[in-house]
């Protein structure tokens, strides 16, 4: 009969390892969570992998340890514990209780001495152990009843396993320690003896106090009096390595029995740490509903005409997709009415006066998804439209995920099974509204989703449908001479370093780098020397060779990106690309764009201009009108702050960054030249998204001194944008959030973070966000304004797209003046603010190749 097994974990160990292990994971309280994931994932792979019978965790006590009363520079060297650390501890042990395993901890004792007299008692109780840790301390316990198990390799080790790792008997770890020291615990060993020779002293001699005895027989002489000059430091490092066997303990084997969890508590814990994985795992609740939902066909007419009478009557429906192969092949419904109905898609149209009632509230999940996919057979009407991924957004843009079954979760806390997952998800879609439509009343945003997200939801669909223009000739010859170019730089890399290598290959570019031009290493990362961006950079100030490496990449990213990838995005029925605009993209609210990601298109370099001019109008007899607003940011700054200084620059038309300039360098604007108008913009524009010296300064390339001189002269000059930057993160720390000009919220609960540098970045958030944010929401109601006037005068002029602060439209010649006075009235009054709003209009054939009018 095989011995049962007694698992002990060393718990302080693994709080650390999952700590580093897992980064930025926090809940949306603010909570940081990655060591508590960490250390449940791995309690419970043990569980799982090992099955064991009986299980305790150890944590170290809080008081001084009886090493630190014996040695006062015992682990002195050790920083203290992370803050982000601290907090997860207490929470960790929560969770362990909830597992029903039991832990221990005694006054003035490590985990270690804990877990020593443990696996003693257990090894003497006709048990064998197995201690879950990889400190070397630990290897003294080994013996035929006691192994160790690694965190690090997941590797089960005895004594042959460690002997072999080791080079001698496990249980002799103790004198390797009092000759060569243990620099993680600052054990000071014998000053001069490393780990090749304690080795062979151990192997020839046996214990230290055997080395010591027989000192005189050591050679060489130097060594022998080394031993003899530490001989008092030599005994006391094995006297702090050996682990006591006889803490003060309560021994009761039918505590560590491993037992059913407390799924309540769990689920209760995993809940608020928004483990949403396990707390579904241990919910005691009903996980699913389709035994409660009912789904009935609408076969026939008269079962279509009365599923729209029960909508009617109901005020509303909601209705999802189902697709194959992106082919929608059915429409799921519901009226809440613990059905939901099936209809064929191509049955879709005979509900076509349901989908235009103006009366009815018409409900999906990806709302601007739904009209593309619908657009053959009907058309759903802007008004009593209501988006749930949009809702969602606005009330918890910090959600990672918003997909019906994450929602399901979040508002029920109930599970989606595969099973009936269509019924169950279009259920969860019509009862989401309610939840969502309380949030959005009491966060004071139902007039920003009424008013501006839905509306643009139908202007965006516009957008994308209507597509745009490649000149695919000219992208071509853009690839060849970009690949004759790429060839050429890789001949010259190969010259600069003598032979040929993988350019793209970052560990083979190390070693012409580090070894061979002997340049010197700026960073490391786990898997070598770090060849980034920024390592390349400060490199090239030295060296020829990386800033070839840099022009190298940035030619390779624009041909594979954009220059080869645009034409491939082509739709073979429209002949152009229909680029996806995203409204929940960021939590600030600003838009984002994909396939292609239009926003990362380089402006700063001639090739990255060079393929705005592959984007051309959809006919030859159209013009292309560019639209961007001046310095926006910086006005909707000078509106929230009401600093007279930056509001006069504005209201008196003046180039903002040269006025900037003129205050900060004390100097009249007739003598700003452009380096000092070039630094005044990076210190207005830096201000705006909370930069730091330390950030301004690798911007400018100069001391940090020098860029907190800039700051602070900035902040002389306009004193309420620094008291409004401090309102911002005052009013966030209490409240937890932040708002814009039209009340989009974004929470940052991190801004309360114990862990400085999350304090700092949620601080700068907290100021760029009302900025940010301001700016977003207003090119969005200009949007709509433009949109909305195009359809009100029936003109053939379309808005192609939206990048960052600019609009880019196309339209026939003959509409040219009216297009532009239009797009005046629509961009530069969507809201009063109190500075004006301006815009520069450009006109050409295509987006590069444009002059102002």
């Amino acid at each position: 009969m095989s011995r049962c097994r007694l698992f002990l974990i060393d718990g302080h160990a693994l709080c650390y390892r999952s700590f580093y292990a897992i980064r930025d994971l926090t809940n949306s309280a603010g909570q940081q969570t990655n060591a508590i994931y960490g250390f449940v994932n791995a309690v419970r792979k043990i569980m799982r992998d090992y099955k064991p019978e009986y299980m305790a965790v150890c944590f170290d006590s809080r008081g001084k340890t009886l090493r630190e009363q014996k040695f006062a520079q015992y682990k002195i060297q050790r920083p203290s514990m992370p803050e982000g650390l601290i907090s997860q501890i207490p929470l960790i042990k929560d969770v362990m209780k909830a597992f029903r395993i039991n832990l221990f901890e005694s006054e003035g004792y490590e985990a270690d001495d804990i877990i020593a007299t443990l696996a003693k008692w257990a090894s003497q109780s006709d048990m064998d152990a197995v201690i879950v840790s990889d400190d070397k301390d630990m290897f003294q316990l080994v013996n035929k009843n006691i192994s160790m198990l690694s965190f690090r390799d997941g590797e089960m080790r005895g004594v042959e396993q460690l002997k072999k790792k080791l080079g001698y008997e496990p249980h002799r770890i103790v004198d390797f320690i009092g000759l060569a020291g243990d620099k993680a615990d600052n054990i000071p060993g014998v000053m001069g003896i490393g780990e090749v020779t304690a080795r062979k002293l151990i192997n020839e001699f046996g214990d230290l106090e055997k080395i010591l005895k027989n000192v005189k027989k050591i050679k060489p002489e130097k060594l022998q009096m080394k031993l003899e000059e530490n001989k008092k430091e030599a005994l006391l490092s094995k006297e702090l390595a050996i682990l006591d066997l006889e803490v003060p303990l309560e021994k009761d084997l039918e505590l560590m029995k491993v037992q059913e969890p407390d799924n309540n508590r769990l689920f209760e814990l995993f809940k608020n740490f928004e483990f949403r994985r396990l707390a579904e795992e241990f919910s005691v609740e009903e996980k699913t509903q389709e035994s409660e939902i009912t789904v009935e066909a609408l076969k026939t007419k008269a079962d279509r005409e009365k599923f729209a009478a029960k909508a009617r009557k109901n005020g509303r429906f909601a209705f999802l997709l189902e697709k194959e192969d992106d082919v929608v092949k059915n429409i799921a419904l519901s009226v809440g009415d613990a059905k939901v109905y099936i209809l064929a898609f191509e049955a879709a149209g005979e509900l076509k006066t349901l989908w235009e009632d103006k009366d009815v509230v018409k409900v999906t999940h990806d709302f601007k998804q739904a009209l593309k996919d619908l657009a053959e057979c009907c058309v759903i009407t802007r008004e009593k439209s209501f988006d749930v991924l949009l809702g969602n957004y606005l009330v918890n843009s910090k959600q990672a995920s918003s997909t019906p079954s994450d929602m399901a979760w979040e508002y029920f806390r109930r599970s989606v099974s595969q099973e009936n997952r269509l019924a169950q998800e279009t259920d969860v879609v019509y009862e989401s509204y309610d939840v969502i439509l309380r949030e959005l009343k009491k966060n004071q945003m139902l007039d920003l989703f009424e008013n501006m997200e839905m509306p643009l939801t139908f202007v965006l669909y516009q957008m994308q449908a209507h597509g745009v223009k490649i000149d695919v000739p000219f992208l071509k010859k853009m690839s060849v001479e970009c690949a004759a170019k790429i060839d050429k730089l890789t001949t010259q890399l190969y010259e600069q370093a003598g032979e040929e290598f993988n350019v793209n290959s970052p560990k083979q570019l190390a070693r012409i780098l580090f070894e061979k031009l002997k340049l010197p290493v700026i960073k490391k990362t786990k898997t070598g020397f770090s060849t980034d961006e920024g390592v390349l950079s400060r490199l090239a100030l030295e060296h020829d060779f990386p800033s070839v490496i840099l022009e190298y990449r940035q030619l390779a990213k624009l041909k594979s990106t954009y220059i080869d990838a645009l034409p491939k995005l082509i739709d073979p029925k429209t002949k152009k690309i229909h680029a996806e605009f995203n409204q929940i993209g960021a939590e600030t609210g600003r838009l984002s764009s994909r396939n292609p990601n239009l926003q990362n298109i380089p402006i700063r370099t001639e090739l990255g201009r060079q393929i705005r001019k592959a984007i051309i109008t959809s006919e030859k007899d159209l013009i292309m009108i560019s639209a961007d607003y001046s310095q926006i940011e910086l006005r909707v700054l000078a509106h929230l702050s009401g600093d007279k200084t930056l509001m006069k620059a504005f209201e008196t038309d003046q180039d903002v960054h040269s006025y900037t300039a003129s205050l900060i360098f004390d100097e009249d604007e007739k003598n700003i030249d452009y380096a000092m108008r070039d630094a005044a913009k990076r210190v207005n524009f830096g201000i705006v998204y909370g930069m730091s010296a330390f950030g301004l300064s690798k911007d400018l390339k100069v001391s940090q001194p020098e860029a907190q001189g800039f700051i602070d002269r900035y902040f002389a000059r306009y004193p309420d944008v620094k008291k409004f930057m401090d309102e911002c993160i005052k009013s966030c720390e209490k409240q937890g959030y932040v708002k814009t000009l039209l009340n989009r919220r974004r929470y940052i609960p991190e801004i309360n973070s114990r862990n400085n540098g999350v304090k700092q970045f949620a601080q700068r958030q907290a100021i760029n966000t009302p900025v940010q944010g301001s700016a977003a929401d207003l090119i969005k109601l200009a949007m709509i304004d433009v949109q909305k006037e195009l359809a009100r005068k029936k003109m053939a002029s379309k808005m192609l797209m939206t990048v960052h602060d600019e609009l880019v439209f196309e339209g026939p010649v003959s509409e040219k003046q009216q297009l532009v006075t239009l797009i005046h009235a629509c961009m530069e009054n969507p809201i009063k603010l109190s500075v004006p709003i301006k815009i520069s209009v450009k006109t050409g054939k295509n987006w590069l190749e444009m002059k102002e009018i």
